[in-house]
């Protein structure tokens, strides 16, 4: 696990780490199976580490409750364990070999154990949901169509006449901002808050999940594969779009034109796709999609004003911070 930052409390913070250990304990039980293969395949990308940023969230959005109440360390393993799910399935579909400074487990193993451990997963967060109650159980269902969708549009893309960067941002709604928005929900639901706490931390959890996102895809243009633990540039060389790239189609100018017809495909050729990064990495395109992650992380920061002034409300101040300053 690696630990996003540091809470300016220092009691604060070991008690949020505390509950942190509980939660990694926790998944490393629930990714245990009978079958020693499933044990170790499931575990790969626990052990890999990871910033735990859904669980965190949970644990986070807990503190305007009561954040003993039985169901949160529970609820924070569940959208880890969903999370997890994810990245394998994702790395499968985007023929990834690095995750988390790792072999990716489609490029360990193949492309059917990825899938199917990550089936195990979410059948794993299914089992840990039943015992949170159906309204848990819900959610999660609506939680894993929106996922689903958001997957499905990004593949699909645009319809015609479909304003493309208004497409990729409900793209990312839906596809991580959903998840992090039920991170928060269940926190907050689960800690005992009244409604109207946990509309604002599911709220917010959905800006600052597309905050997430936009930095992330910023990162994976601008860092390495030893800063980021994942090969560099990997939507871009399977021609997934990303904000930087779809603003830099729209680059008219003589300048852009190499760059327009390159981000126009698939880059399977690895000079190709370097010749990319290198032009993607110099475009004013860049500078616009981190204005766009600063405007999503504003957004959840004023979400926030509404809530009592505890040291978890200006930790998740500080968290608005944190995700755009990744991308430089």
């Amino acid at each position: 696990m690696n630990r996003i930052f540091e809470a300016s409390d220092p009691v604060f913070d070991e008690h949020i780490n505390d509950e942190l250990r509980q939660v990694e304990k926790t998944l490393l039980e629930s990714t245990r199976s009978e079958y020693p293969f499933v044990s170790e395949t499931s575990r790969h990308l626990v052990v890999a580490g990871g910033k735990r940023f859904r669980p965190l969230l949970v644990l986070l959005a807990a503190e305007f409750g009561d954040p003993k109440m039985p169901g949160v360390i529970p609820a924070a393993v569940v959208v880890e364990l969903t999370h997890l799910a994810t990245l394998y399935h994702d790395d499968v579909m985007d023929e990834a070999t690095m995750r988390r400074g790792a072999d990716s487990a489609n490029a360990r193993w193949d492309n059917t154990v990825a899938i199917l451990t990550g089936d195990f997963l979410f059948a794993r967060a299914s089992q840990i949901l039943a015992d949170l109650g159906p309204t848990a159980v819900r959610i999660q269902a609506e939680t894993f169509e929106r996922l689903c969708i958001g997957q499905i549009k990004e593949t699909v893309g645009p319809r015609d006449g479909e304003d493309p960067v208004k497409h990729h941002i409900s793209v990312l709604s839906e596809k991580t901002g959903s998840l992090i928005a039920t991170s928060g929900r269940f926190g907050a639901m689960l800690s005992g808050c009244d409604q109207r706490t946990i509309d604002i931390l599911t709220n917010f959890g959905e800006q600052i999940g597309v905050a997430f996102q936009l930095a992330d895809d910023i990162v994976d243009i601008t860092s390495d594969s030893e800063q980021s633990g994942k090969t560099p540039g990997t939507d871009l060389r399977e021609g997934v779009p990303t904000l930087a790239g779809l603003i830099a189609l729209t680059d008219v100018s003589s300048e852009g034109v190499q760059l327009r017809e390159l981000l126009s495909r698939p880059l399977p050729d690895p000079a190709e796709h370097a010749l990319a990064l290198e032009l993607l990495r110099a475009h004013p395109s860049l500078h616009e999609a981190r204005l766009e992650a600063l405007r999503w992380a504003d957004e959840a920061r004023r979400t926030l004003e509404p809530l009592p002034d505890i040291t978890a409300k200006q930790t998740l101040m500080a968290l608005c911070d944190y995700v755009v300053s990744r991308t430089g």
